[in-house]
């Protein structure tokens, strides 16, 4: 059975680096929107051009845009096996074009990235990229004009990771983006929630076993994190109403750990 997994989280969350690490353990594409677009933008071509304007004011680029980009990337026979999606869907509205595109192949598995907003802002405004390939820095790795790991070019900060670009790409995410969860839990249920204010290696080895449960169980995972709106003392009706699973005691763990301020960010 292919593996279809779609990551979901603000921009910061360590998608990228997650999607990357389990393309290469399952040997599946990892498909970036946002690569797609930087060699759109690399090129010079029309859609580069307006999505290079648009990324720049910290906004989405267009449903339409995006939706035929990626049903081109998943009709290639790379993508039959399975696939990582990073960066798509960004809205309900895609999310439904996503539904029409995978009609007749094996379901999502979605992985829901949430981290405190201070710390997307810390992480967003001092992270650094490759000019050449795209790829992100570690976190707190490298400074601006080193060598990237990957490919040798030059490390560089994004034009869209100042404070004020930053702070308005939250607020588009939050506004258009969230209500992702909401409708993948509501449609299918097949929604892992992961805190990742955690090392890179942590959240790994917590995906890595969220997947193996899901897998196990027949792609039908029977636990997911409350809902974006629910702050946990108004939840209960919400929990009793779970099945037991084996990350439910680590869900407990996350939401009685987390503030209520850091979770203002999806409320």
């Amino acid at each position: 059975m292919a593996l279809n997994l779609l990551m979901l989280g603000p921009p910061g969350a360590g998608k990228g680096t997650q999607a990357e690490r389990f393309a290469r353990t399952r040997g599946i594409p990892k498909i970036s929107t946002g690569d797609i677009l930087r060699e759109a933008v690399q090129a010079e071509t029309e859609i580069g051009r307006r999505a290079n304007a648009i990324m720049d004011r910290g906004e989405l680029v267009s449903d339409e845009v995006m939706i035929g980009i990626v049903r081109d990337r998943l009709e290639r026979d790379d993508a039959r096996n399975g696939f990582i999606l990073d960066g798509f869907p960004r809205t309900v509205a895609q999310a439904s074009a996503l539904d029409g595109i995978m009609a007749g192949r094996d379901p999502l598995i979605v992985i829901d990235i949430v981290v405190p907003e201070a710390d997307l802002v810390r992480r967003l405004s001092t992270r650094l990229i490759c000019e050449t390939c795209g790829a992100n820095a570690p976190v707190g790795d490298g400074v601006a004009g080193a060598a990237c790991a990957r490919c040798g070019g030059k490390l560089v900060q994004r034009a869209d990771d100042n404070d004020a670009v930053v702070l308005e790409r939250l607020k588009v995410y939050h506004r258009q983006s969230e209500p992702l969860v909401e409708y993948y839990r509501s449609t299918r249920g097949n929604v892992v929630g992961i805190h990742a204010d955690r090392t890179v290696e942590e959240v790994f080895r917590e995906i890595e076993q969220s997947l193996l449960s899901v897998e196990e169980s027949g792609l039908r995972p029977r636990f997911s994190t409350p809902p974006m709106s629910c702050w946990w003392p108004a939840c209960d009706s919400w929990r009793m109403n779970l099945q037991p699973s084996w990350a439910w005691t680590r869900s407990i763990s996350i939401f009685q750990n987390l503030t209520r301020e850091s979770w203002s960010m999806v409320a």
